[in-house]
């Protein structure tokens, strides 16, 4: 196997040991059941709330059967603690010459609280204290599972559609390769918060303060011009290119799947939308399989990836 997106080639890739066991955790409201139903639609075999107890047997049982399995198991779980989870996963995995993964789901403690009042769902640990008690106390129950976390999403500002980009992304059984995911923000909407790697362009001149109609974006020939013309821009990309270069083979032999490029500038419409499309056409010319949307050219935090509105990359 060769891999293209630098100048070195690589006729032998050694991979990491693929993960073929993934304990699904996290706290309570924040998407885990929806991330075990993702899963299993993508052909893993889920254990939703397995007793604790039952755990090795299941693995034993699953040894080297396909799809692979996936364990759900929270604060709902039967003898559930994050020291007994994590030690049972770590002794029966180990003895089958197998690795596990934690995917543990997040959110924001404000807008679990939201979404129970909003709900009028009980929370599991509900007791005669607030509903936000109960929030962290869970949290500090699950501290020890979120800090071994392999893959942590916090979903508290994710669509449903987001999330299942994610998962796919960091968990396809099929992955061969590494995909990235490359997307412009706005910082005064917040970071993108799944980001492996984020970048500010916002000490670009700003096209809006030039010439540049308030009411245009990066589509516009005019905006990608005054754009382009900045003399830090060649040099910055540059300079990104040749990390990029660097990092991505290594990601890959390292075995990880899916990466996350953000590019950010104040609203989201310019500079990081522009740098964004010209790194992504580098990205594919290179061979690396990439994906774009905008997350803030809509021009609101809540609005539907524009994926291929304004690309001109799109395919």
């Amino acid at each position: 196997m060769s891999i293209r997106g630098g100048q070195e080639h690589f006729d032998t890739v050694k991979r990491a040991p693929y993960h073929r066991v993934r304990v699904v955790t996290g706290m309570s409201g924040a998407g885990r059941s929806t991330a075990l139903k993702i899963l299993e639609d993508i052909d893993y075999e889920t254990f939703d709330n397995f007793p604790a107890f039952l755990v090795p047997a299941l693995i034993e049982s699953s040894a080297g059967v396909e799809p692979a399995v996936t364990v759900g198991a929270d604060t709902r779980t039967r003898g559930f603690t994050a020291e007994t989870i994590l030690k049972t996963l770590s002794s029966s995995v180990l003895r089958r010459g197998r690795k596990f993964c934690v995917v543990f789901i997040d959110c924001d403690d404000d807008r679990l609280e939201r979404r129970y009042t909003e709900t009028r769902r009980s929370h599991p640990l509900a007791g005669d204290r607030p509903v936000m008690d109960d929030i962290r106390r869970e949290r500090q129950m699950l501290s020890a599972l979120r800090d071994r976390a392999d893959l942590l999403i916090d979903t508290s500002t994710l669509s449903a559609v987001e999330l299942k980009r994610l998962l796919i992304g960091h968990c396809a059984l099929d992955a061969r390769r590494l995909r990235v995911f490359v997307t412009s923000f706005a910082y005064r909407r917040g970071l993108q918060r799944d980001a492996d790697l984020v970048f500010d362009v916002r000490f670009l001149e700003n096209p809006r303060y030039v010439d540049s109609p308030r009411g245009l974006s990066r589509c516009d020939p005019e905006v990608a011009a005054q754009i382009e013309r900045n003399a830090d821009f060649a040099r910055f990309f540059n300079s990104l290119w040749r990390l990029l270069k660097l990092l991505l083979p290594r990601y890959e032999i390292g075995g990880k799947t899916y990466l996350t490029i953000a590019i950010g500038c104040t609203g989201g419409r310019h500079r990081s939308v522009f740098v964004a499309e010209r790194l992504t056409v580098r990205l594919r010319e290179a061979g690396w399989q990439t994906e774009l949307p905008h997350r803030d050219l809509l021009g609101a935090a809540d609005a539907p990836l524009a994926a291929g509105a304004c690309d001109a990359v799109a395919g």
